[in-house]
């Protein structure tokens, strides 16, 4: 009998009855209800949902910002929800970039400083770091504009930087939550096509947005509602 699965992509993450609670004053909220999702290496997959849906919380377990209480994530075969503060802070920096919304950069100091920042907490020598940044922020069309700082950015550079910045480790995921909320329409079509064109080198990449326009782009949606998975579906 053959393997339905010869021949697919190695699964890069797998959450399994995956619950989470949070205490808010007397109440209690549950943001998750078990949550079962498998993602492989090289899918473009988009997390929809309406507010208190799940997909946030779906968001930082998957990114290692948070962990079940009850349930399993393997990341690349690691059990992540058994990981102490520093073994999640280490598989934040190594396997997982992060863009968001509001790009979260450092505002004084350089594009070069803040793309560096990422591979002094890996550990990379001072030559290594500079070879690797400089190549990453060429690789979104920002070498010319390396020295300069945030705040001389328009919104579009600042979210390239972002993206630099989530490169620069070769991470085995790129995390992308809500990347366009702050930029124009014109701007957030170019964004895109960078996430996109990083799809097709073949790497990971995880959208959360609540735009279907945005998530048109994925070549799965998995939607979230109450906790729950509501549908997943496959387009491409």
């Amino acid at each position: 009998m053959q393997d339905p699965e010869a021949g697919m992509a190695p699964v890069t993450l797998s959450l399994k009855d995956v619950h989470r609670t949070y205490q808010m004053g007397e109440e209690k909220v549950r943001a998750l209800a078990g949550v079962s999702l498998e993602i492989r290496r090289g899918e473009y997959v988009a997390i929809m949902g309406p507010s208190g849906s799940g997909k946030s919380t779906l968001m930082n377990i998957i990114g290692c910002l948070d962990v079940p209480d009850a349930g399993s994530y393997h990341l690349e075969g690691q059990a992540v929800d058994r990981m102490s503060e520093d073994q999640l802070a280490d598989i934040r920096n190594r396997k997982i970039g992060f863009v968001f919304q509001t790009f979260n950069l450092v505002p004084r100091v350089s594009v070069f400083k803040n793309v560096e920042l990422p591979l002094i907490y890996a550990g990379k020598p001072r030559a290594e770091r500079k070879k690797i940044a400089e190549e990453v922020i060429r690789s979104v069309g920002l070498f010319e504009r390396m020295l300069h700082k945030p705040n001389e950015l328009s919104g579009g550079q600042r979210q390239r930087v972002a993206i630099a910045r989530a490169l620069v480790c070769n991470p085995s995921i790129i995390l992308a939550d809500e990347p366009t909320g702050n930029l124009d329409s014109q701007t957030g079509a170019e964004i895109m096509a960078v996430l996109g064109d990083l799809h097709a080198k073949g790497n990971t990449i995880i959208l959360v947005t609540h735009e279907d326009d945005i998530a048109a782009h994925a070549h799965r949606v998995v939607r979230l509602r109450d906790g729950l998975i509501e549908s997943d579906v496959r387009r491409r």
